[in-house]
């Protein structure tokens, strides 16, 4: 298995995802470039966080347009699983590989917390380590994390199980004060119909250790090495 972090000009967290892959999972990782315009070789695609080309126009509008994202789109048509975490969930909702978009936070400021998470469907590449309503602890980090769509697509979205988690509170229930940055439904994370493409604001990459409190993002990361027969 090996493992592309995609670094744009402003991305912050593909240390973080790097890290996480390479010195905890121990998995074949490189970084690459965002003018790459191959990516054939690599089995997982991450999209990490941070602030593409400065954020802006809009969060990850112009990234969409990097070179990288040609090879992204066609490697994502064709089955290859790719996780967009935060900044990285901007850029696949802005490239069309997830339906939405993210929009500025409903109180307008940036947000730097634990939040807790449910997992509202367990049977993807990504939770499969994962039972069908767990919460889990993940951190979030930003000022552009409300997932937005039309009332139609939220319908599709649920009918087809792309929802993967949600906000929640410390009894796993889906409530206002739940919420973090006025995310419609709640939502955190989606996926694609196909299933290979997952975006999520959260970043299970940055609580990948126990020694830092709490290990839950490993959930997620180990559930990804567990499609590919890792674990």
């Amino acid at each position: 298995m090996k493992v592309a972090i995609i670094v744009f000009p402003g991305s912050n967290c593909d240390h973080d995802a790097y890290y996480s892959f390479k010195k905890i999972l121990n998995v074949d990782t490189d970084f690459v470039w965002h003018k790459e315009s191959n990516l054939d070789k690599y089995d997982l695609i991450v999209l990490p966080g941070g602030f593409s080309y400065g954020d802006y126009l809009r969060c990850g509008a112009i990234s969409r347009f990097s070179p990288v994202m040609k090879s992204i789109v066609a490697n994502a048509k064709k089955g290859k699983l790719v996780i967009g975490i935060c900044n990285g969930f901007q850029i696949l909702t802005e490239s069309g590989l997830l339906p939405g978009a993210l929009i500025k936070n409903e109180n307008r400021q940036f947000v730097c917390k634990n939040v807790k998470l449910r997992v509202d469907n367990s049977e993807t590449n990504f939770t499969n380590l994962c039972n069908l309503g767990d919460t889990i602890t993940i951190p979030i980090a930003h000022g552009e994390g409300n997932y937005y769509c039309e009332d139609n697509v939220l319908e599709e979205l649920k009918s087809n199980q792309q929802v993967v988690f949600r906000y929640v509170d410390d009894n796993g229930q889906t409530q206002n004060q739940s919420n973090p940055n006025g995310s419609k439904d709640n939502i955190a994370g989606i996926i694609n119909k196909q299933g290979n493409v997952l975006g999520m604001m959260p970043h299970p990459e940055r609580n990948a250790e126990k020694l830092i409190g709490n290990a839950d993002g490993l959930k997620i990361l180990n559930s990804i090495l567990t499609s590919f027969g890792k674990n």
